[in-house]
């Protein structure tokens, strides 16, 4: 699952007249990006969700063999996001992953599929140090404990791809939420964990970060 519906606010004015997955780093949109990520790591199904200028993603990914969630009425947010897409996904866990990213290293859908343990794990976050997670703002959010168990707290950052069972997500009483509430309760069950990613990674959630994002891409 491919998070692509949110409105970018903080890449305007980019986005005053297109989604910001479509926005194009090193000459290549961030959705396309995140898809290569997905095709090169032999995954078998690629849902992307929409709301903000849907009919510009779907256009862009007609000749693709990804599929849209559509989120027609209004944005779900990544849990209802993900929510609305499982029947599109089918049963099992799933991989998520942001779209306003780039990624160097070790392709991080191989290094969540190799460290993913589903006897002992809900979710399985892919996290780095603050120091190292290139044009992220603000502190982490999760403390690494015992076994790599993770905990609310200022700690590392969270790069927005992980492995999550669908279970809890399901049974969301409603339809708009974040995927924060699942992990939730994840965490109070010690179901929770993470692992660093090998490579470098730069959040392209505003302007300023697209020739950061390149730099990282050309200096790979």
């Amino acid at each position: 699952m491919i998070f692509a519906a949110g409105f970018g606010t903080r890449m305007q004015p980019l986005t005053n007249d297109m989604p910001k997955p479509l926005i194009k780093v090193a000459g290549k949109a961030l959705l396309d990006h995140a898809i290569s990520l997905a095709n090169d790591a032999t995954l078998e199904k690629i849902v992307v969700n929409t709301h903000y200028f849907p009919d510009q993603i779907q256009t862009h990914l007609h000749e693709t063999n990804t599929i849209i969630s559509h989120e027609i009425d209004s944005v779900l947010d990544t849990g209802g996001g993900l929510k609305n897409a499982l029947g599109l996904l089918g049963d099992g866990p799933v991989f998520t992953m942001n779209s306003d990213a780039v990624w160097t290293g070790e392709n991080p859908f191989e290094q969540l599929r190799r460290a993913w343990n589903p006897d002992q794990m809900d979710a399985l976050l892919l996290l780095s140090n603050p120091m190292d997670a290139t044009g992220h703002k603000g502190k982490g959010s999760f403390l690494v404990g015992t076994r790599n168990a993770l905990t609310r707290g200022d700690g590392a950052v969270f790069l927005g791809a992980q492995i999550i069972k669908t279970g809890l997500v399901k049974d969301m009483p409603q339809d708009v939420f974040s995927l924060n509430a699942v992990w939730d309760q994840m965490i109070e069950n010690g179901r929770v964990y993470g692992t660093f990613h090998s490579g470098g990674w730069c959040d392209v959630g505003y302007p300023e970060a697209i020739p950061i994002a390149e730099s990282l891409l050309k200096n790979v």
